[in-house]
């Protein structure tokens, strides 16, 4: 069982307190982006296994990894429409993009994978840590069960993606390339404003 009193994601920038108050007081906002956050992670599981469907190990894993996140995405929608808010439109998030932006391209086709591979990892993990904040923080009661139960299901994927990068390149080189991109990740959210309507 992952404690998750302690910082066991790696991340090493906690989000802004100030962050979880600005999102209970914009939670449709908030439901919206995180919709479109489901829906992009169900799409990227989905272009990882059409680029490399030759890698049975992340084919097997990532295929129920898209019927996870399509269902959070359906679940959403649920808790949106129970408080009569209406799913709206995409936002652009800086986030994803300034993460993706490190993305390094060409070179060996494993490497690539694990650099995809472990920006989707820290995806889970900020989206885990921000489900922690709104099950330990926000009022309302059954949206407390709802991201404790996201959370769990978010370190969970997590780790699968951690997993398979080791599973294709050896630890040590996942390893610091792992360390490189925590560094990176933790001046993309110093630099990001806390805003009301984002979910990262």
């Amino acid at each position: 069982m992952i404690d998750y009193s302690k910082n066991v994601l790696g991340l090493q920038l906690p989000s802004d307190p100030r962050w979880v108050n600005i999102a209970e007081k914009n939670i449709e906002d908030i439901l919206v982006d995180h919709a479109y956050c489901e829906q992009k992670a169900a799409s990227s599981c989905i272009s990882l296994i059409i680029m490399f469907p030759e890698k049975d190990k992340l084919v097997d894993m990532l295929t129920p990894v898209v019927a996870e996140e399509w269902n959070h995405f359906e679940r959403v929608l649920e808790e949106l429409r129970k408080r009569g808010m209406k799913l709206g439109a995409i936002r652009r998030d800086e986030y994803v993009i300034e993460l993706m932006r490190n993305e390094r391209k060409g070179g060996a086709r494993e490497r690539q994978l694990m650099d995809k591979l472990l920006i989707n990892a820290l995806i889970e993990a900020r989206s885990c840590e921000r489900f922690k904040l709104l099950w330990k923080h926000i009022a309302d009661p059954e949206l407390q069960k709802f991201y404790y139960e996201l959370m769990v299901s978010e370190a969970g994927h997590y780790k699968n993606f951690l997993q398979l990068a080791k599973e294709y390149m050896p630890e040590d080189v996942v390893e610091e390339r792992w360390q490189e991109l925590l560094k990176i990740e933790a001046d993309i959210i110093h630099s990001l404003e806390v805003r009301p309507d984002r979910m990262h």
